[in-house]
């Protein structure tokens, strides 16, 4: 160990700066960041790969591209600096003088409905714990997951995570289909054979086609025979849910997001046999301990 420690290619403080040039895609937002000139980080980038013997950054007049082994030492990276940065805050937690703070990423598609099933419970028992709470895509919390910037990751989770993370809660979350009163109103209801066919003439919003929420409702709806072209697509179901209200079109949303809606005699819920749902779930790092007000936060989710 002394002898790799005495030879050592590089330290933490080198693969931070390639963390944030890989994150950036731009020396000038990575030399930014950390508070270096451009030059700066040039040089500590070539010291880098010198030492290394391997080409880790392609750099062009416009971008940066990644090689495949800097890809692979970027994917590294992200675990190493965030397993510091983890051992850091658990020791600020355990032992400093500062306020415990609780990072929870939420993705987009999970509407207001939903918030009070991860914060109420731990606001009430633990005032004293600090919540940072952001919205983002489920990639984005999955990156930000490996690099420890963010303690917990609620989403729509893909068809495989990776392995640095664990689900902490899981729950079903049941999709309605509304329309505005209005163009109910011309719904043939009563016969299901017509209904089928109506639907699809009828102007739709849709969630967002690149989340992941949005591809499993695409893949319901075509087992289902179901296809159509929206007119508006949107990564919100709260912004759904008040564009069907006022008149814009059909759309499938969760029905925990119409618990909040108080125009409810705008809406009306239309008849299906079968009903589209998707799983949720909260996410940690796959922690050796999770800090003691994190174990906490975890324990209180009530989904």
């Amino acid at each position: 160990m002394q002898q790799y420690l005495a030879t050592k290619p590089f330290d933490l403080h080198a693969l931070h700066l390639f963390h944030l040039v890989v994150k950036h895609r731009s020396f000038t937002r990575a030399a930014r960041e950390a508070g270096l000139s451009q030059s700066a980080l040039t040089r500590q980038m070539q010291s880098l790969e010198s030492r290394l013997g391997i080409d880790l950054i392609n750099r062009t007049t416009r971008s940066v591209e990644v090689t495949e082994a800097g890809i692979y030492l970027a994917a590294e990276a992200a675990r190493l600096i965030g397993g510091v940065a983890a051992t850091l805050d658990g020791l600020h937690a355990a032992f400093g003088n500062v306020r415990p703070e609780v990072r929870v990423s939420v993705s987009r598609t999970l509407a207001m409905a939903h918030m009070p099933g991860l914060f109420h419970a731990n606001h009430q028992r633990h005032p004293e714990v600090v919540c940072r709470v952001s919205y983002h895509s489920g990639g984005a919390i999955l990156t930000a997951l490996d690099a420890n910037e963010t303690d917990i990751g609620v989403l729509c989770p893909p068809a495989k995570l990776p392995d640095s993370v664990k689900v902490t809660h899981r729950f079903k979350d049941r999709f309605e289909l509304i329309a505005p009163a209005a163009l109910a109103a011309l719904a043939p209801l009563k016969r299901a054979d017509r209904l089928k066919k109506w639907l699809p003439q009828q102007p739709w919003l849709m969630i967002d086609a690149g989340t992941n929420t949005g591809q499993s409702l695409r893949r319901w709806m075509k087992r289902n025979s179901l296809t159509v072209t929206p007119v508006m697509e949107l990564d919100s179901f709260d912004l759904i849910i008040n564009l069907v209200a006022s008149g814009y079109g059909l759309a499938f949303v969760p029905r925990r997001a119409l618990a909040l809606y108080r125009r409810k005699e705008s809406l009306v819920t239309l008849p299906l046999a079968e009903h589209f749902e998707r799983e949720v779930v909260a996410l940690t790092r796959k922690h050796r301990k999770l800090p003691p007000h994190l174990a906490r936060f975890v324990e209180n989710i009530l989904f």
